[in-house]
């Protein structure tokens, strides 16, 4: 088991429908689209995007991101077009063997059970291939599907932060969620 959270090479999971793998810059026409679409960015902390340049360089934040070692960030794509519909991942806490959890799909792939199986599948990896003790995910107080799909795959809600993000001009209350490895055991 890994726990200094440093890997070698960007890890490629597969679940029965999805391919999860590292974004590059051929996926730029791909993410823009996904977060063009203002129902994705709703409860983002991301304008929704008017311009392809916002997607390349999201890619290469995310890229720079695992190159230093402080996250993974998978994009999510169908197996059979490979092609990129949303993104899951973590930013790490090093010093307390944790993560904080994101992720994002494009709007017509919702409740299709997409995102549920992509991030049973990171958990899994974070929890047995990287040393995780826990996992946290922060969700604006409305953002009732993503609470749903939190309190499904095992998270519990840890309370309300007050103004706790800013983003888009003003500050956000967000509901923080975690999931411990003594939770799964």
């Amino acid at each position: 088991m890994n726990t200094d959270f440093s890997l070698t090479s960007f890890p490629r999971l597969e679940t029965k429908r999805l391919l999860l793998r590292q974004e590059n810059l051929d996926d730029a026409e791909a993410v823009f689209a996904v977060f063009s679409d203002p129902k994705v960015t709703q409860f983002h902390n991301l304008d929704t995007f008017c311009e392809i340049e916002e997607a390349f360089s999201l890619i290469k934040q995310r890229a720079k991101r695992f190159e230093i070692g402080c996250g993974i960030r998978w994009g999510i794509t169908l197996k059979q077009d490979n092609i990129l519909i949303g993104s899951c991942g973590f930013t790490w806490d090093k010093q307390a063997c944790g993560a904080d959890m994101g992720y994002e799909l494009a709007s017509t792939y919702w409740r299709q059970g997409i995102m549920t199986e992509a991030l049973q599948t990171i958990l899994q990896f974070g929890f047995e291939e990287m040393g995780l003790q826990f996992v946290v995910a922060e969700v604006m107080l409305n953002n009732i599907a993503s609470k749903k799909l939190l309190e499904k795959l095992g998270f519990q809600s840890q309370g309300v932060l007050k103004q706790h993000g800013f983003w888009k001009g003003q500050y956000h209350d967000l509901q923080q969620y975690i999931l411990n490895l003594s939770q799964l055991e």
